[in-house]
């Protein structure tokens, strides 16, 4: 099965061009005031009109209210919602609110970590492992840390599912190997300082994962 990615966190027409030249399947726009990857309203609307209609857009977001998700999905014209820190009940209320794909990402350091999965069974369309910020982080992700990969040896997973967490060139081609992901998520593995994506960055990462 081939391997896809999803570039996430970008904020500017040049990197977004890039990933899409790349062929990244998906791209990602963070919806969080305290990431250095926070994009406005009207800055991701004027993004999401460049990208063509088969890279899917989607929105991070850190358990969110409706009004947040409303303007949004709107402005991104966005097709999934990416969620951190969000119970399985209020995921199944976005569902029926905006019927729309939506993610939920799992925050992984320890095999006990996985079996939170199985709760979003039946409310996520996709679970989105990503590793454990440390302790009193503001960021839920895009540190650039990584879980370790064996912890997935064996793990039977209740619904389709992505890899993330510390992500680059150097290390995709091991990440797949070693997990079996069909679809890997980058973004600090990509960036020459936080929130700054790099052009040549991007494109090098989306060779690899060409070449899987």
């Amino acid at each position: 099965m081939p391997v896809t990615a999803k570039i996430c966190g970008l904020s500017d027409a040049a990197t977004l061009d890039a990933a899409v030249a790349g062929g990244a399947s998906h791209i990602g726009f963070v919806f969080f005031p305290p990431s250095p990857r926070c994009v406005g309203f009207d800055q991701v609307a004027a993004l999401a009109a460049r990208m063509p209609d088969d890279v899917r857009r989607v929105g991070v977001f850190v358990d969110p209210i409706d009004e947040w998700l409303d303007t949004a999905i709107a402005a991104g014209r966005l097709d999934v919602i990416q969620v951190h820190k969000t119970a399985p009940a209020r995921i199944t209320a976005l569902r029926e609110r905006y019927r729309i794909d939506i993610w939920a990402a799992i925050a992984v350091k320890t095999r006990a970590d996985l079996a939170t999965a199985s709760a979003y069974a039946g409310a996520a369309d996709r679970i989105l492992y990503d590793a454990k910020t440390p302790e009193g982080a503001a960021l839920p992700g895009g540190m650039g840390v990584r879980f370790d990969w064996r912890l997935l040896d064996g793990f039977r997973h209740p619904l389709p599912w992505a890899l993330s967490g510390g992500l680059d060139a150097a290390n995709v081609a091991e990440a797949v190997a070693r997990t079996g992901a069909t679809l890997v998520d980058a973004s600090s593995g990509i960036e020459r300082a936080p929130g700054v994506k790099d052009v040549d960055k991007i494109a090098t990462f989306l060779q690899r994962v060409a070449a899987l």
